[in-house]
């Protein structure tokens, strides 16, 4: 007779379902789009010793091509992929709009033309990016 072998439980690790992860990823992205807008508009007005200093336009053009192209790798359909883009666009065209008491958090100035133009052009270029990646091109 043989000797009796010792059985090792075998320990199944649960793995996320790559879809749910996908879509909180997504999801996590288009909130930073939007906290990004937010963030762009109000320090898109900074003066340092009377010099204006558009800090909410370069941490725009710098941040907001990289939340697409993070985005076009969890999916690279056009309209998913720029969700982070249309996000910050819609919080800053709303923060643009006058508020009570004729309140306006985007003047017209060549500040705020920056943070727009720079913006979406930073996106759109992004998006471009996401979009050839997607079609070999």
């Amino acid at each position: 007779m043989t000797a009796p072998q010792e059985v090792v439980p075998r320990v199944i690790e649960p793995r996320p379902d790559p879809r749910l992860t996908g879509v909180a990823g997504l999801v996590l992205l288009t909130v930073d789009g939007a906290l990004l807008g937010a963030f762009g508009v109000v320090f898109a007005q900074i003066h340092t010793a009377g010099v204006p200093v558009p800090m909410g336009v370069v941490l725009s053009m710098l941040i907001l091509p990289w939340l697409v192209l993070r985005a076009g790798e969890l999916d690279d359909r056009p309209g998913v992929a720029a969700a982070p883009l249309a996000a910050w666009f819609a919080v800053v065209a709303v923060l643009a709009v006058g508020g009570p008491g004729g309140d306006v958090l985007v003047p017209v100035n060549w500040q705020s033309g920056a943070l727009v133009f720079g913006g979406l052009g930073a996106g759109l270029w992004a998006l471009r990016r996401v979009l050839e990646r997607g079609t070999g091109g």
